[in-house]
């Protein structure tokens, strides 16, 4: 494995790390960074419960039971329409993400580490939004865990990951990779790392 890269200061709008980086190094998480789940989480929860007054910052935890108002066992329903049928529960691409992945997958696998369970739902995902072309460059791990996605990180050769939570990204940092936290209501105030808000800014940050 190579030995990471230094990271050279911060810009202080975002905490974007200025230094360009090698794409073949950087992971992706899924949900929260490639496919919008808040989205169809709301809109879920809108179909499904009637509740039309909640909006993407009223997401202030990961653990949304938390700060919705809702009951577990009905932010675990939502979320298995999910997990389990992504295309059919209509998940959307975040903007920006396929353009930017189908750029990337011209050249290089493009490594996305979920801490879903089941890889399935996420290869139909990605077989719904891209070309054929895009998807053989693409490879899902599916962890089935929040925690301990430093080692299949270390495991791929990878140096730098986006990730939405915030104790993951902490947690990378320790290990030795370079996270970046995509920016969300529930990650804000959470941590002290470089971050990017949008596709816009993780295109900036490739060579």
């Amino acid at each position: 494995m190579r030995k990471p890269c230094k990271v050279l200061g911060t810009k202080e709008k975002n905490n974007l790390v200025p230094t360009k980086i090698d794409p073949t190094l950087l992971g992706f998480d899924f949900d929260g960074v490639i496919a919008d789940i808040a989205e169809a989480f709301l809109r879920l929860v809108r179909e499904d419960y009637g509740l039309c007054n909640l909006c993407l910052e009223d997401i202030i935890n990961f653990e949304v039971d938390q700060c919705l108002g809702l009951e577990k066992a009905q932010s675990d329903a939502i979320f298995s329409k999910i997990l389990f049928d992504s295309v059919g529960a209509g998940l959307q691409p975040m903007e920006g993400a396929v353009e930017v992945l189908e750029e990337l997958a011209e050249f290089s696998t493009v490594s996305v580490i979920t801490a879903r369970s089941l890889a399935a739902p996420v290869h139909d995902w990605f077989a719904a939004f891209f070309p054929a072309s895009t998807c053989k460059a693409i490879k899902v791990i599916a962890m089935g865990d929040h925690d301990d996605k430093a080692q299949h990180i270390h495991e791929q050769g990878l140096q730098f990951f986006i990730d939405d939570r915030a104790e993951t990204c902490v947690q990378l940092s320790q290990a030795g990779i370079q996270p970046f936290v995509f920016d969300q209501p529930w990650n804000r105030h959470r941590h002290q790392l470089p971050t990017v808000s949008s596709w816009r800014d993780i295109r900036d940050l490739l060579l």
